[in-house]
């Protein structure tokens, strides 16, 4: 087993630099652009709701293979954009979809927030975007984080849809080793160890910002 990986440590680093590249390049579009589409979706104003819930209702209905699809075929000949290469391409398909999901999550945690708050501090004619940074987002925080990091762990074993688009990751990896011989059942085995290693990681982190909310409460 070990041989499988000490016999071919270039092809080990250059998957797991891809696979971690696709990860924070899409959590961080992820991230924003679903904090954008949250804040939407909860806005008073009736067409931010409407856009909000649209692209939601569209992108999260659409399986995540057909999204890379659309963004490896049909993307670079709508909106010429250069040599944009698969690599990118799959960030901002993986972005683009889980930005659903967070936003949904932020959506769930806002609502836990109570709404006299919220009103309270309309009443003393703080602004939407004041209401929302100073009194709701901190305490919505709280609830977030555990399917926050449920959405970011899902976001990481999406990445290994990338490897049908020519993309260098854990889930291109098994088809590359069997060029080179390795038996793929033990390629397969690593690759499991890998993500569980990955996994382990962020449920730690979750851990510890639960920790520190819990102190912080």
């Amino acid at each position: 087993m070990f041989d499988i990986i000490t016999n071919h440590l270039d092809l080990w680093g250059a998957s797991l630099v891809g696979t971690l590249i696709l990860f924070f390049g899409g959590a961080l579009l992820a991230l924003v652009l679903g904090f954008i589409v949250g804040a939407m979706r909860v806005s008073p104003v009736p067409i931010a709701q409407m856009v909000g819930a649209a692209y939601v209702n569209v992108i999260r209905n659409t399986p995540l293979t057909l999204v890379f699809f659309i963004f490896a075929f049909a993307v670079p000949v709508l909106f010429p954009i250069g040599q944009a290469d698969y690599l990118t391409l799959g960030i901002l398909a993986l972005g683009i979809y889980t930005a659903t999901y967070v936003a949904e999550v932020l959506r769930s945690g806002i609502n836990t927030v109570p709404v006299g708050q919220a009103e309270a501090a309309r009443a003393i004619g703080l602004p939407f975007g004041q209401v929302m940074s100073l009194i709701v987002l901190p305490q919505a925080a709280r609830a977030v984080v555990p399917p926050m990091m449920s959405v970011l762990i899902a976001l990481l074993k999406n990445t290994t849809v990338a490897a049908g688009f020519s993309v260098v990751n854990l889930g291109s990896i098994r088809a590359n080793m069997s060029e080179r011989g390795e038996d793929a059942l033990g390629v397969l085995l690593v690759v499991a160890a890998v993500f569980v290693a990955l996994v382990l990681l962020l449920s730690w982190v979750q851990n510890a910002l639960e920790r520190h909310w819990k102190v912080a409460r």
